[in-house]
């Protein structure tokens, strides 16, 4: 974990109150030791969520297919899925530039959280940065839920204000040259990067390309980086 994840969790912990620093939260895989006891937030969930359902005023049923919803259904594997073929379909692209939603809608992604998207493409001159400055609106059917850090406080008031200082320390350095543009989310419009395709990726198919493309890259902290050697074609 980054020296800036760790800070802004610290941060959004003193806040909140909370034990925030789950696996599950600062990575994009799952790392979940399912015999660690949970933190006392989720311990409170659990009870709330079977006192609602004994009182019979929530369905389990419908729980379940709401985790289902976001465990398996929405995610950054959406983005991905998009970033790649905007890749490789440059008439897709440009309709994605132009219409974001639309074109989103056209891989069968849409819904909450999810009617006004605008897609802003990174490249060797501009780089694009995602925060939300009064909470925490993000593209849930393209990136899931958003990470704790993206919801703290240091980065929704640091990235407007230093933003070059906030992406180096997520490890990603940019010329003086490069401009870097910041876009305000909101409840009306939400933001999702097309970052820069790395070189070497010629011969790679979609569907490989789309296992390279990061949570972080569609937000705009990181980069997508290039394959290693021995990667899949």
């Amino acid at each position: 974990m980054s020296t800036t994840r760790r800070g802004f969790l610290a941060a959004a912990g003193a806040v909140a109150g909370q034990d925030m620093a789950h696996p599950e939260d600062l990575k994009d895989g799952h790392t979940h030791d399912h015999q660690v006891v949970p933190s006392d937030p989720t311990l409170r969930v659990k009870a709330l969520e079977s006192l609602l359902v004994e009182k019979g005023l929530v369905d389990r049923a419908a729980l379940d297919a709401l985790i289902d919803t976001y465990e398996h259904k929405v995610g950054p594997r959406n983005g991905a899925r998009v970033v790649a073929r905007a890749w490789t379909d440059p008439a897709f692209k440009e309709r994605l530039l132009a219409n974001g939603t639309a074109a989103i809608a056209e891989l069968g992604y849409a819904g909450e959280q999810g009617a006004d998207i605008r897609v802003v493409e990174n490249t060797p001159k501009i780089h694009n940065v995602i925060v939300c400055t009064l909470c925490s609106c993000y593209p849930w059917p393209l990136l899931g839920l958003p990470p704790v850090w993206y919801k703290s406080a240091p980065y929704r008031s640091r990235t407007v204000i230093d933003p070059r200082g906030v992406l180096r320390e997520f490890g990603t350095e940019l010329a003086e040259e490069v401009e870097v543009r910041v876009w305000d989310s909101t409840a009306e419009e939400r933001y999702l990067v097309l970052p820069e395709r790395p070189e070497g990726t010629e011969n790679l198919t979609e569907e490989a390309l789309a296992a390279l493309i990061t949570r972080d890259a569609m937000i705009g902290v990181a980069k997508v980086a290039p394959p290693q050697r021995g990667g899949v074609a």
